[in-house]
């Protein structure tokens, strides 16, 4: 495994293999990036965490793959406004970007990012596309936003 830690304590940057075991894998280096930052398991702002990796990494390896290539998650904890940002990039550049589900309670689409997500979108890359979302960790969030759905 390759970490590149641009800011040890603010910022986490891997590449994952496109399989369903590197979507496993962000998943739990998110949690335990998490928790090294202060944010223990089993707490709300990692617990969602978990779940907006969850749902991107899933989304980048069933409709970003490209044989060959891998996706890149990366962590950018901003501790003056509380906020953690996720990006989920992709190689797969050949398919519309979606900005918003066209049903936020739809079971497919970006509903449940956008449920669990401050603010989220999608940008281009030079190879590619990032999706990314953003999260409030704390400041009055005494609030499970899984409530919100």
């Amino acid at each position: 495994m390759n970490v590149e830690i641009s800011t040890p304590a603010t910022e986490l940057v891997q590449r994952l293999s496109a399989t369903p075991r590197g979507a496993r894998l962000a998943r739990r280096l998110t949690a335990d990036q998490l928790a090294t930052w202060g944010y223990p398991h089993g707490g709300d702002p990692n617990d969602t965490a978990q779940h907006l990796v969850a749902e991107l990494a899933a989304n980048a390896v069933t409709h970003g793959r490209v044989p060959g290539r891998d996706f890149e998650l990366r962590l950018l904890l901003t501790p003056a406004a509380n906020t953690l940002r996720i990006e989920v990039s992709d190689p797969r550049g050949d398919r519309p970007l979606r900005f918003a589900a066209e049903d936020p309670e739809a079971e497919t689409g970006r509903g449940l990012v956008q449920v669990l997500a401050s603010v989220w979108g999608v940008s281009r890359r030079e190879v590619g596309k990032t999706v990314w979302a953003e999260l409030k960790l704390g400041g009055g969030w005494n609030e499970d936003p899984l409530d919100r759905i």
